[in-house]
Formats: C-alpha cells, structure tokens, sequence
C-alpha cells in the first residue's frame, strides 16, 4: 500500500522559507536507525527488486495471527452493515467538504472517527516531548549518522498537547508560517484514516486510489494530494504540490516507507517527501501507530503481501478489543530552510525514522 516514493534526484526548488524561530537542543540526534534482529514477529528488510515501489517481507501466513477475543457473527455483521452506511455517509460530507473548505478538516474527522468506531476500532491518541531516545550506537544498513552532522541539518521545535476529543491541532508544534508533515509508520489501510480522526491534515495518497470512483469522492473531499509511482518523472511535482500545500499553512500526512509492514517492525524512511519540508522550511513531527489487543502489540490490522481489503476490513471488524495508538513526537525542521541539499532531506528521514523505529519495535528486538 504504498503512499511515497523513494528517493530520486530532485530539481532544486527556490526557497521562500521563513527564519528559524527555535535553536536546537544539545540533547537532538539523529543516529542511523537500528533493524531488528531476525525474528518470525519483525522479519528483516528484503531488497526490494523495484526501488521505485519498494516491498515489505511481511505476508498474512506469516505475520497475521488469530484474534485473542473474536466478535461472534451477530457483533461482526452489525460492525460491517455501521462501516457500510458510514462510508456512504461519507460521499455527501465529502462534496459539503469540497464546496466549504473551512468545514473540511472537522467533517473528515468526525467522520474517520465514526468509521473507526463503526467498526470497532479504539483510538487512543497521545503527545511526546521526544520519544523513546534512540540508540546513538545503533547499526544499519547505511552506517551511522554522527551528532555533528545530524545538528547542522535540522533543529527541534517543542512539542505540545493533545486538544479536546484527542485530536492534535495543526498549530502544535508549528510555526506560524507553514503547515507540518507528519510522518509515521505504515502499517494498515487503517492509518490515514487514524491520522485523519487525530490531526486535521490532507493525505498523500498514490494515485491509483484516486481512480476508484467511490474512494475517488472520499479522498478528495479529504483534499488528498496524489502521487503517481508508476513515473519517476511525476516525483517533483508531487513534491512541489506537498511543499505548496505546506506553505499554504495545510498539515500533510504521509507515509515514507512507501510499504506497510506488519507492525512489529519497519522499513527505511524514504528521503524524497522530506524535500517538500526543506524547501517550505516546514516542521516534520513523527508519529508512531500501534496496534493492539490489550497490551500486547496486534497483527490483525495490517494489510500486507497478497491481503485483499475485503479479506482485511472482515479481519478488523471481527477482532474484539482492537486498539490503535497513535504517538506525535517534538517536530523538527530544516535547520536551513534555504538549503536544498540533498543530506538536509536525508537527515530529516534519518531522525524521524529513529524516532519511530525506537518507539515501534518491541522491547525484544532491541536486545
């Protein structure tokens, strides 16, 4: 289910970026993330034979697991029939959100948190100063990232609280001028409607979906941005349209992985979206999704592999007790909101990833 491409060599933009309001703390790294050991929960990162699509290991026979408390038919056959007249709910909202931009962002809320409810997913949303610090001596594939040179690249904006329902203004953590990109882990079809119901924002979503026609009306009235994966040529104007967008003072939401995974690990931060931030000099705020069943982290959610929707959406509704966190982290920002090198967007994948990867994995595949 990819949403972002990876990198590709991008034209330079001219950068209308305001000055930075906030120094950097001493305490901001950006250390190369750390991959989980081999582990039939969090399998290792496969080469991707396209790097313009990357593929996750994940699949259904290996990662999905059966339900610790299922609903019985009656629960699931009411929970399907509510998410069905929830999304034709939303064609009407969606052509209100369309004609009346200002009421956009609290109809999509309203109604991916109906969604989410209809069919029996928990939300529970919170704010992070930092995060889980990462490990400064953790490995990668890419080698290590030293302090030095994280810190000449992007700086730290504080963080804030969450507003009233749970949701996270857009003004948090931003400055005056520009929206945020948020960017989290991709887990599950779910996750841009969780981003919805938490954070007023517009998705950036591949352009496929927007070729369908009842999801087109959905996604639109969302103000979904798209991008088309299918050419390499489509990637700077995607990321011009995300930079206008941002600097326009709208909040993106997008998914750098360019994959899911089954939520009990990740793949690399792909740089190209991070452009978009560097050339609006906007703040990036990581955010990090996790699905569970009580305590214990939940594969019934993720959509990977071969799965189809439809397999998917039943998996979901006939799971008791699914719960989604959804964790926004301190935003950074280019530290040059003039810069439009290529190691300014690299760092701010590499420090968001860390961000989340440590906050993804299980406390097991750190050891």
């Amino acid at each position: 289910m990819s949403t972002v491409a990876p990198e590709t060599p991008l034209a330079p933009h001219a950068p209308t970026s305001p000055t930075l309001h906030a120094p950097a703390p001493a305490t901001l790294h950006a250390p190369a993330p750390a991959e989980a050991p081999v582990s039939h929960n969090a399998p290792n990162p496969a080469e991707a034979p396209d790097p313009w699509r990357p593929l996750g290991p994940c699949t259904t026979d290996t990662c999905v697991e059966a339900a610790t408390a299922a609903a019985g038919p009656v629960q699931l056959a009411a929970r399907l029939v509510a998410a069905f007249l929830v999304l034709l709910a939303g064609v009407p909202m969606s052509l209100v959100g369309r004609m009346r931009a200002t009421w956009r962002t609290e109809l999509t809320m309203a109604w991916a948190r109906l969604l989410l409810r209809a069919l029996g997913v928990r939300l529970e949303a919170t704010t992070s100063g930092s995060g889980t610090p990462p490990d400064a001596g953790a490995a990668s594939e890419a080698g290590t990232v030293s302090d030095a040179g994280a810190a000449s690249y992007v700086r730290a904006r504080p963080g804030g609280g969450s507003g009233p329902d749970g949701g996270v203004r857009p003004e948090v953590g931003a400055g005056p001028e520009t929206g945020v990109l948020v960017v989290a882990n991709h887990v599950s079809w779910l996750d841009p409607l969780v981003l919805a119901a938490t954070v007023p924002s517009r998705p950036l979503a591949k352009r496929e979906i927007g070729e369908w026609p009842f999801i087109r009306t959905l996604a639109a009235g969302a103000g979904a941005l798209f991008i088309d994966r299918e050419r390499l040529s489509a990637l700077p104007p995607a990321v011009a349209a995300v930079a206008a967008a941002l600097r326009a003072g709208d909040t993106v939401v997008a998914f750098p992985e360019g994959t899911t995974w089954c939520g009990r690990g990740m793949g690399r931060f792909r740089p190209a979206v991070f452009q978009a931030a560097v050339d609006a000099g906007a703040p990036v705020r990581p955010a990090v999704l996790r699905y569970r069943e009580g305590t214990a982290t939940s594969t019934r959610a993720c959509y990977v592999g071969d799965d189809s929707l439809l397999a998917s959406i039943v998996r979901v509704a006939a799971t008791r007790r699914l719960t989604v966190e959804i964790t926004l982290f301190a935003a950074v920002r280019p530290a040059a909101p003039t810069s439009t090198r290529p190691e300014a967007r690299t760092a701010l994948a590499r420090l968001t990833e860390s961000r989340v990867r440590a906050n993804v994995l299980e406390p097991a595949h750190h050891e």
